[in-house]
């Protein structure tokens, strides 16, 4: 009787607690006021960031380049890009936010308009930190253990097709536009073309003009100068045609998976068939099995899933030290050789996708304002723009992806995802990719484009100096 009457009791008392939260208006007002968002960040945290760096930096007259001051700086300044950009009509169908994101702020360090006391942390962050590292395997292992098993191996064996058609189309294409425009065969071939599907920066287009250097016996510094804007210009083309194709299949749903690149199976994110098993005999099992730790997943699964993909990048450094192969690329390989083989649970395999989901949700635009204020400089970004090479690169993009879009569509995949996986092979790099896939909002097919990117940009690399050595 008294636990009944303790019960009765505790109902009332949680109702009237329930009652007395309902007849609140000012702070149910308050509520509705701190669920208003710039991005991820409620809208008067991001009023009090930004009154707390201002006063920072009017006060002392600098900023740290710590971790908590600097992610401050960041996502105030990447989300309050990112919703301008989203609010702009038409552009923010063709990708408008991540161009605003990525290229107003190199803008704005070109024109002085940021201040050397915001510059420099950021700066000086990117190069200690290189968080762009962690970025990139928080998503290629996030997504790769999320993903269906068969969806995963049919979808690495046959992107290949659509790359390879739409790389040897896209450069006779863009070398016959390039040349009737008045530029040369040459420099069209070796310093256009080549360029844009060389794999971005670091692990391209420098390489790539090394490579040049030493067959042609010029400075490499004035080789990259000519070479850098294509890299540039192409990736933004991408961007923007990738952000085109997104608004199509939004349009026209039948052309897509929005994120899936197979017609067949299902590689969405933390969904139950990404765990599925290879045969029926086990299929039941698994499904509840999957089901279970899809429930019981907690912080401590989520921590170590992100210990995974700091231990796979690991690995592909060690494998790109000793061995010579592409960190990245053995990253990926390990990754998806590991989903093959069932060798992480099905927890962990769940907490993989939520880290993907954190660093795609939160760290994606951060990432490119880091981007457009340290390696982005405006000055190649405008050189960039004469009307030859700017024809000549639309031309040589476009082909790649309309070539790429045509071919999926004979292979049972979805043309748009198809399209916009081999247009990042004329992306920036892994930078690059994040750009583009997050015009895109399909940041899932991120193993699909370091395929593209790191192995198509490696054998276009390969081919053009065995070609160049042979010319010259």
């Amino acid at each position: 009787m008294r636990d009944g009457l303790s019960a009765t009791a505790a109902q009332g008392g949680n109702g009237a607690a329930s009652q007395a939260v309902q007849h609140h208006p000012l702070r149910e007002r308050w509520w509705r006021f701190m669920d208003l968002r710039v991005g991820i960040v409620p809208l008067p945290v991001h009023l009090v960031l930004i009154a707390a760096i201002v006063t920072t930096v009017l006060t002392t007259g600098k900023l740290s380049a710590e971790l908590s001051p600097i992610i401050a700086l960041l996502a105030v300044c990447s989300f309050t890009c990112m919703e301008i950009g989203q609010r702009i009509p038409i552009f923010r169908s063709i990708g408008g936010p991540v161009i605003l994101v990525t290229f107003l702020p190199s803008w704005l360090v070109f024109s002085n308009v940021l201040p050397p006391s915001i510059v420099t942390p950021i700066v000086a962050f990117w190069k200690q930190s290189n968080f762009l590292y962690l970025f990139i395997p928080g998503i290629i292992v996030g997504s790769i253990l999320s993903m269906d098993r068969k969806v995963l191996i049919g979808g690495f064996v046959r992107i290949f097709v659509p790359l390879a058609i739409g790389s040897v189309l896209a450069g006779v294409v863009g070398t016959a536009v390039g040349t009737l425009l008045g530029m040369g065969w040459f420099h069209t071939v070796f310093f256009v073309v080549i360029p844009v599907m060389s794999g971005g920066l670091g692990e391209g287009v420098i390489p790539l003009t090394i490579g040049y250097s030493e067959v042609m016996h010029q400075a490499a510094g004035d080789l990259l100068a000519q070479a850098l804007p294509a890299v540039m210009l192409g990736n933004v083309c991408a961007i923007v045609f990738s952000g085109v194709l997104n608004a199509i299949g939004k349009r026209y749903p039948s052309l897509t998976g929005n994120g899936q690149l197979m017609r067949t199976g299902s590689d969405d994110l933390g969904s139950r068939s990404a765990h599925g098993p290879h045969d029926a005999h086990d299929a039941h099992d698994a499904h509840d099995a999957h089901g279970q730790a899809a429930k019981a997943i907690d912080a401590t699964d989520i921590a170590a899933a992100g210990m995974i993909a700091v231990c796979l990048y690991f690995v592909g450094m060690l494998a790109q030290n000793t061995l010579g192969l592409p960190g990245p690329v053995m990253m990926l390989v390990l990754a998806v050789a590991a989903k093959i083989g069932f060798i992480f649970s099905p927890k962990l395999e769940a907490g993989a996708g939520v880290v993907y989901k954190f660093f795609a949700t939160a760290v994606t635009y951060p990432l490119l304002f880091a981007i457009g204020v340290v390696i982005t400089p405006w000055q190649k970004v405008v050189a960039s723009f004469n009307v030859p090479t700017l024809v000549t690169i639309v031309a040589t993009v476009l082909t790649l992806m309309a070539t790429a879009f045509v071919v999926a569509r004979r292979m049972n995949m979805h043309p748009i995802d198809a399209a916009i996986v081999v247009g990042t092979h004329s992306g920036m790099g892994g930078t690059g990719d994040v750009a583009i896939l997050t015009a895109a909002n399909r940041m899932r097919l991120m193993p699909f484009a370091q395929i593209a990117t790191r192995i198509g940009g490696a054998i276009t690399i390969t081919l053009s100096l065995i070609v160049l050595a042979r010319i010259v």
